[in-house]
């Protein structure tokens, strides 16, 4: 068996190494060079843009200056080449792939700034912050006996950020403006339009003799929330991710809700049949370059697809399946609709009624955004669906 992975370096003329860290999944790098704030950021550059780790020694407030630095590089426009007469355009999925491709190359250059903890998550570099907390919360208890750990600067921020949203929340409207507090590793609830479509959407009648519904694949467990905030007397809440179970249980019990919302640690759908079951899968049929984004993107549609094909197995008679999706992977080219109609046909489901409604986030109406003619026209749907065998 293999020991967890680690990076090694030669620093004062001895060689060195420590467990490397990295919650993106990324490989540890195979050259490192020690570096303090002598180090301009155009060597930087190029030495991060080459593969080669910078494991930094100086100030840590330096430190950030220059991750700064390299992303305005990378980030730089370039100029536009005319399009030849003739050429074709682009299509929207040929665009969206280079997209993911420059996110991943961007993502790799700024992972080569790296930094060295001690066991108890403490990092020693001039003017560092407090940062022990922030890294409990997403890599566990620190323990001083297990030597030194070396991650990138770019996911310790990641860490601090994740820190404060846990600790400040997200004020949602559809909980009457009390708040949702994600952590690390979990999708934040932050795009009110899909569960302001959730928070009215009529109650089916099928709730009346049998107060109970399904949310799968909980996440921060807002969904769940909602619906007991609704009237519902019992939910049933699932999900894969021992984080997005704790940080469920966390903000239910914080809600005054604990009692009304079962978790289970299951694939999908828990045992039995509900009047409700209600689904907010990943909206695009991707594969996710880090574990992180799983919340994002699911390769082949795995768990839309799972989803349509137990639902009927899992409603009572009479009962409804709530699907919230954006259609964003339509107009990105991924998924044409007259898939998702054939796969909703396939699992023996009539669709009762769409609500649909337009999204709010920032980049919808950011014209610089790679993605920003997919983005403009998406639309976030409620589809309400019921067993063909039922009506």
């Amino acid at each position: 068996m293999t020991g967890p992975a680690r990076v090694h370096w030669t620093e004062g003329e001895e060689s060195r190494s420590a467990r490397w860290r990295s919650e993106s999944g990324a490989a540890p790098p195979r050259r490192v060079q020690v570096a303090n704030d002598t180090l301009t950021a155009d060597a930087a550059f190029r030495l991060a843009s080459e593969g080669t780790a910078i494991l930094w020694r100086g100030d840590f407030q330096n430190a950030r200056q220059l991750l700064q630095a390299l992303a305005r590089r990378i980030d730089k426009p370039k100029k536009e080449k005319k399009a030849k007469p003739g050429a074709s355009t682009i299509s929207p999925v040929d665009a969206f792939n280079l997209h993911r491709q420059a996110q991943s190359q961007r993502a790799r250059t700024l992972a080569m700034l790296v930094m060295e903890f001690n066991g108890a998550h403490h990092v020693t570099l001039r003017r560092a912050p407090e940062v022990s907390r922030a890294c409990s919360e997403a890599y566990g208890p620190g323990d001083a006996t297990q030597g030194t750990y070396v991650t990138s600067l770019r996911e310790l921020l990641g860490l601090i950020s994740a820190h404060e949203w846990r600790k400040k929340g997200v004020e949602l409207a559809a909980l009457g403006g009390e708040r949702i507090h994600p952590h690390y590793g979990v999708f934040a609830p932050v795009r009110g339009e899909y569960l302001a479509l959730v928070a009215e959407a009529p109650l089916p009648p099928a709730l009346a003799s049998g107060s109970l519904a399904f949310d799968i694949g909980t996440g921060t467990g807002v969904l769940a929330a909602i619906l007991a905030r609704r009237g519902v007397q019992q939910v049933l809440a699932t999900d894969q991710d021992p984080r997005a179970l704790a940080c469920a249980r966390e903000n239910l019990a914080r809600l005054g809700l604990a009692t009304r919302v079962e978790l289970q640690q299951v694939d999908l759908f828990p045992p039995g049949r509900a009047p409700l079951v209600v689904c907010n899968p990943p909206w695009v049929p991707a594969r996710p370059s880090s574990p992180l984004e799983h919340a994002v993107y699911d390769p082949d549609s795995r768990m839309l697809r799972g989803f349509l094909q137990g639902l009927a197995a899992h409603l009572v008679p009479g009962g409804e399946g709530w699907l919230i999706l954006s259609d964003l992977a339509e107009h990105l080219g991924l998924r044409p609709r007259g898939e998702l109609m054939a796969w909703i046909d396939a699992a023996g489901l009539h669709v009762l009624s769409r609500v649909d409604t337009r999204p709010q986030h920032p980049k919808a109406g950011d014209a610089s955004d790679a993605l920003h003619a997919a983005r403009a026209a998406e639309v976030t749907s409620l589809w309400r669906l019921a067993a063909a065998a039922s009506l």
